[in-house]
């Protein structure tokens, strides 16, 4: 209950800090509709393949596979881009009291070769995962395919604060990363206080509150214009869809921002500890002021 209660914690203290500089937010809002564009855009010929090649065929199943991993790639691309963007933003306002965007933009123009880079090695391990969980129903495939997401998705979070705050390629972030693990500096800060599981509950409460008044509201307007009526129908069901996806976005923007804020807090943390434990000092190295305000309690 510690664990959980930690994690709504540092969710206050992380949009605290959002309150008093807006652009730590913004690069999560651009993510949210730059992701839906691009998914729009490779969604055309990936449904193009499907109706002139159906499920058959060699040809059809090789295209749609080479575009449904390109789709995958650019989600995770335009992802990692403004993650790093957002990374940077809350290094600056812990560091300096100010996130600036420009500075921000300016490091992702920088090093968006190594954050694309990111965004392919997440792809191959994606479509890995599918491969495995595709061959078949078992419980030991799942359980496989759900430890290589887990723990690929809680190293690319660690990856990316070191690739964007220290200006390396994936190569020397994966061995920061492997450091950093191998010597257990993250291992408090992840153990105690339950961010994803904050964020999990609210992904949850928010897209299922925004289903169930979506279609509570679509079903009303149906109901009072008549069943026969095409406006009704029409009008009804489009406002459901907004209303539902008017929640869901407000639930990803929330949930994406927290974790690579608290993501970014630890990586801070763990390098302070890591420069500490290199000069031989065994003086108590603090978490950055969310964090540090969230163990504290």
């Amino acid at each position: 209950m510690q664990n959980f209660s930690r994690g709504w914690s540092f969710l206050k203290e992380a949009w605290s800090m959002a309150f008093k500089d807006k652009d730590l937010i913004k690069p999560s809002i651009y993510s949210l509709f730059v992701g839906f564009c691009v998914s729009i855009i490779f969604l055309i010929p990936i449904i193009g393949i499907g109706f002139i090649f159906g499920d058959k065929g060699v040809v059809g199943q090789v295209l749609m596979f080479i575009f449904g991993a390109l789709l995958i790639f650019a989600q995770y691309s335009v992802g990692y881009i403004f993650s790093a963007m957002t990374i940077y933003l809350v290094y600056g306002y812990l560091a300096e009291g100010d996130g600036v965007m420009e500075k921000a933009w300016a490091i992702v123009k920088k090093e968006w070769l190594n954050i694309i880079s990111l965004a392919a090695a997440s792809t191959a391990v994606n479509l890995v995962r599918n491969q495995v969980r595709g061959k078949g129903r078992s419980a030991g495939r799942n359980f496989l395919s759900g430890l290589i997401d887990t723990v690929w998705t809680e190293a690319a979070f660690l990856i990316l604060p070191v690739m964007v705050i220290e200006e390396i390629n994936l190569k020397d972030a994966l061995k920061r990363a492997g450091s950093i693990i191998k010597n257990n500096l993250l291992l408090v800060g992840i153990s105690t206080v339950g961010v994803k599981a904050v964020n999990g509950l609210i992904g949850f409460l928010l897209g299922g509150v925004g289903i169930a008044l979506g279609f509570g509201v679509g079903l009303g307007i149906v109901s009072l214009a008549g069943v026969n009526s095409v406006f009704g129908m029409v009008t009804g069901i489009s406002l459901g869809v907004i209303i539902a996806g008017i929640f869901i976005m407000v639930a990803t923007v929330v949930t994406s921002y927290t974790a690579t804020a608290y993501h970014t807090c630890l990586y801070l943390w763990a390098r302070d500890v890591e420069k500490a434990q290199a000069t031989g000092s065994t003086a108590q190295i603090l978490a950055p002021g969310p964090l540090a305000a969230v163990l504290n309690k």
